[in-house]
């Protein structure tokens, strides 16, 4: 019966589907997303802030990396900006001019996990501008993917900050793992070895388990999360533990942080898509505001 449903809202959902999307980026414009970062910071919240690009050219998306931050800076947000590699054409010279103008500010470059297939070329790229003096450098691991528990060992010997996620991308050759164990089994390789880990998951439980392990091995760690999804149940958990919260704000093009073909699997899935259909008319600095009040 799901099957029947999810190929039944397939058939009209993929015109809709950037409609429901909006209600997880802080608006079209960096502007809107500093507007989201100012409104986390009074509630005790750090910020991530991640311009979401859509076929833009080079220039233009190295152009907004910059902009983001020079505004964190600017705003003295305790914040980073996140960057996509392949948006860049994983450029040496590019990564070395915002690693320059991030120490300048004492803001961190953190690269975001796209296909697996990105994964290798922009371990390479990070690996070759690390001992850059000054710089501050993050990447993201997708617990779902086998490779990332080697990938935590380069993360180590790099002296990275890692940000643990679930994974929406599939592995490559079938390589994957259950999501929730594999996000465990990474905390397990990384706890007392890494020198900072973000745990970025709405999960409660798995959020909970998962800082509680970093802790008991002295890790510095924090909790994730994402603009645009509910906040009460993954904050109590950090706040329980004394582990601050950071909440990563996309702008630019609106996308769905999950996929309609895992509705046969997780049904919910379904309902979080009419949801967020229905949020539409809701503008998304508004929205972000009243989930930011929840927590």
């Amino acid at each position: 019966m799901a099957a029947v449903a999810v190929g039944m809202f397939r058939s009209w959902w993929r015109p809709l589907g950037r409609r429901a999307a909006r209600a997880y980026i802080a608006g079209p414009d960096l502007s809107d997303a500093i507007g989201a970062c100012v409104a986390a910071a009074r509630r005790g919240f750090a910020s991530a802030i991640g311009f979401w690009n859509d076929g833009e050219p080079a220039p233009e998306v190295v152009r907004q990396y910059e902009a983001a931050l020079d505004a964190v800076s600017a705003r003295q947000l305790d914040g980073y900006v996140s960057v996509k590699a392949p948006a860049f054409g994983f450029s040496n010279e590019t990564l070395r001019e915002l690693l320059l103008r991030g120490a300048k500010y004492g803001v961190r470059i953190h690269f975001d996990s796209l296909g697996a297939r990105a994964a290798e070329p922009m371990f390479s790229l990070i690996e070759s501008a690390a001992g850059l003096p000054g710089a501050a450098i993050g990447c993201t691991l997708p617990a779902r993917w086998r490779r990332s528990l080697d990938d935590a060992e380069r993360v180590i010997t790099a002296g990275l900050a890692v940000r643990l996620v679930k994974g929406e991308e599939p592995g490559a050759d079938g390589d994957d793992l259950e999501p929730r164990a594999g996000l465990l089994a990474l905390v397990d390789r990384l706890a007392g070895r890494a020198r900072w880990v973000a745990v970025a998951t709405h999960d409660a439980p798995l959020a909970r388990e998962a800082l509680a392990r970093l802790v008991a091995r002295g890790t510095t760690a924090e909790l994730e999360l994402l603009y645009g999804l509910p906040l009460a149940k993954p904050v109590a958990v950090a706040r329980a533990a004394g582990i601050s919260v950071r909440l990563y704000v996309p702008y630019g093009h609106a996308r769905l942080p999950y996929r309609l073909s895992e509705a046969g699997a997780h049904p919910a899935v379904l309902w979080w898509a009419v949801r967020d259909l229905l949020q539409d008319g809701v503008r998304p600095v508004t929205l972000g505001r009243h989930l930011l009040k929840e927590a």
